[in-house]
């Protein structure tokens, strides 16, 4: 039961797939929750493939706006909005620890978040249209996966700079030595079928972004973890592309 309650809380969370959590909802369950969110990226991941081949048939760009869509539309456009909200932060904090953080809860979205939001998709649109023309669309797949893995993995190793909040909550529940688990097993299932490349440039572009976190705001926060997933399912997908 609490597995299944900690599922549901990962689909709703990182998907818009309605869900129907019966409560009380537990700490120990949101906790558990960061175990699925490989799983609930290789559901979402699934279902961009399904929605690839059967627009296999038809204009190679419109495909690629279509999953690109449907991709976001699956996601809420959370993590996009964290992508935002930090690069907005980033430029304008001017390496300020607080002025950044209280960007960061500004609703409002400036001229660089903007230009981060349309370089972004922009990228992620050529991508896929380029993994459609080479007919690698399981790249969609490893690139949603691994996003979501990364996830965990900044909640066990980086500190979080809000005092509440959800992550709070994640991050004080989490089973540590389960997430460890789960993480090194998607590690080496990724490695057997897609190759040690994808796993080493995963890892290296996080090491980056959770280095830069650590070093303007000693941690993370939610929209630095949205901006981290986006980032991440970015270069993977030109990982794929370039490789």
């Amino acid at each position: 039961m609490l597995n299944r309650q900690a599922f549901l809380i990962a689909l709703q969370f990182l998907t818009v797939i309605p869900v129907k959590l019966d409560p009380p909802v537990s700490s120990e369950a949101m906790g558990r929750s960061l175990l699925f969110y490989p799983l609930v990226g290789l559901l979402t991941g699934l279902i961009l493939v399904v929605t690839a081949s059967l627009l296999s048939s038809h204009n190679v760009l419109v495909s690629a706006a279509l999953i690109l869509t449907l991709w976001v539309v699956l996601t809420g456009g959370l993590h996009l909005d964290g992508l935002a909200d930090s690069s907005d932060a980033w430029l304008g904090g001017l390496g300020d620890k607080a002025k950044t953080l209280a960007i960061m809860k500004d609703p409002a979205c400036g001229p660089i978040g903007v230009l981060a939001l349309l370089l972004v998709v922009l990228l992620k649109f050529v991508s896929i249209t380029a993994l459609l023309e080479s007919q690698q669309t399981y790249a969609l797949i490893w690139a949603v996966v691994l996003a979501r893995t990364a996830m965990p993995l900044l909640f066990l190793t980086t500190p979080y700079q809000r005092q509440q909040g959800l992550a709070s909550t994640l991050r004080s529940a989490m089973p540590q030595t389960a997430i460890r688990g789960v993480l090194l097993i998607t590690f080496i299932i990724t490695v057997l079928l897609a190759g040690v490349g994808v796993v080493a440039i995963t890892l290296i572009v996080f090491l980056l972004l959770r280095y830069l976190m650590e070093r303007r705001l000693g941690g993370f926060t939610g929209d630095t973890a949205g901006a981290m997933i986006e980032l991440l399912e970015t270069t993977i997908l030109l990982f794929f592309v370039l490789s």
